[in-house]
């Protein structure tokens, strides 16, 4: 646990790097500033002998961008004391003005155990959005994956954050019970979402990386991954049970299958379902070409699908290699993680 005075020192780190950027800027382009001088004064500029080199690119990137959104690194950062929070998002609004949106991880968990009133503090100290890693909702699930929480806690949770007036975002991950879980990964998941209403859905699909127990359970036949298929009918399950939400669903990552399913409950569900109903109406070498150039980062929307034979020679090794496209779309998506 870092001490107060310390997160301090790191802001008083990044300030004096955006004065001596800014300072520049003022040196150079005393009328005028844009990125693209933004991007010239940094290349010019000589301050790694006093800073990390890290540090002066990250400000610098931050800078380009407008320094309107900020975001609390390490994890979990709600473990943090709450008045000690609220002294860090006091200070850190001080020295950047700019800030409109401080935006945090943070684990069921740890917030249930917050009061209301702690969590009202942290709103009125500055913090927006809060990201939950729900994964899914069922207990069976959870307790499989070692989660440390549970079903009846992540409610309490979301619910908490809602009322406290922050805009939450809650992870579902389709796929993650694996086949023997995948029903209630669904409805309990849903079950949850349903309860807490969440500014936003964010899909995020399992992919077990070698080195973890998940991988070494699949290796055991104890735990069977879903197809890519297969883990788009969980989406199409979830968003099915969606109901009397307003939740905005996104599939904005490079592991979905379909980043297309995209919009916010209830006027959007039907175009939701209506891509992944387009998807699954395919025909099975068409599907397999989708996924295989997805996966190789030819197609990122099903609608930019269209035959390549790049695609199709690719698909020919792959099933020539493995047993099956979706053995080798595994392969290749462990090299993403």
């Amino acid at each position: 646990m870092r001490k107060v005075d310390e997160v301090k020192k790191d802001i008083d780190t990044m300030a004096l790097i955006a004065e001596k950027i800014y300072n520049r800027l003022k040196e150079q382009y005393p009328d005028r500033t844009n990125n693209s001088e933004v991007v010239r004064v940094i290349k010019e500029l000589h301050i790694n002998e006093d800073f990390d080199e890290g540090c002066v690119r990250l400000v610098a990137f931050w800078i380009y961008h407008g320094m309107k959104s900020l975001f609390l690194q390490d994890a979990d950062a709600l473990v943090f004391r709450t008045d000690h929070m609220v002294d860090v998002l006091n200070y850190v609004r001080y020295k950047f003005p700019t800030i409109e949106r401080v935006t945090t991880y943070s684990r069921a968990k740890t917030v249930s155990r917050k009061s209301i009133e702690e969590l009202a503090a942290l709103r009125g100290a500055g913090l927006n959005r809060i990201h939950i890693g729900m994964e899914s909702g069922s207990d069976a699930v959870l307790e499989l994956i070692c989660k440390g929480v549970t079903k009846e806690e992540q409610i309490l949770a979301g619910r908490n954050v809602i009322k406290a007036g922050f805009e939450l975002s809650e992870y579902f991950m389709p796929g993650v019970g694996g086949k023997e879980h995948s029903a209630e990964n669904v409805t309990d998941s849903a079950e949850v979402l349903n309860a807490t209403n969440p500014t936003f859905i964010r899909i995020r699909s399992t992919v077990p990386r070698p080195g973890t127990p998940l991988y070494d359970m699949m290796l055991r036949k104890e735990w069977t991954p879903l197809t890519e298929e297969e883990k788009v009918g969980e989406i199409k399950a979830l968003i099915e049970n969606l109901k009397n939400i307003t939740s905005t669903v996104k599939s904005d990552h490079i592991m979905n299958l379909l980043e297309d399913v995209d919009g916010t409950i209830p006027d959007d569900k039907s175009k939701m379902l209506a891509v992944i109903n387009d998807f699954q109406r395919m025909n099975q070498d068409d599907k397999e070409s989708f996924i295989v150039g997805r996966r190789l980062g030819r197609y990122r929307y099903l609608s930019d699908f269209a035959p390549m034979h790049e695609i199709e020679m690719i698909k020919r090794e792959i099933k020539d290699k493995y047993s099956s496209v979706d053995e080798g779309v595994m392969d290749i998506l462990r090299n993403y993680i």
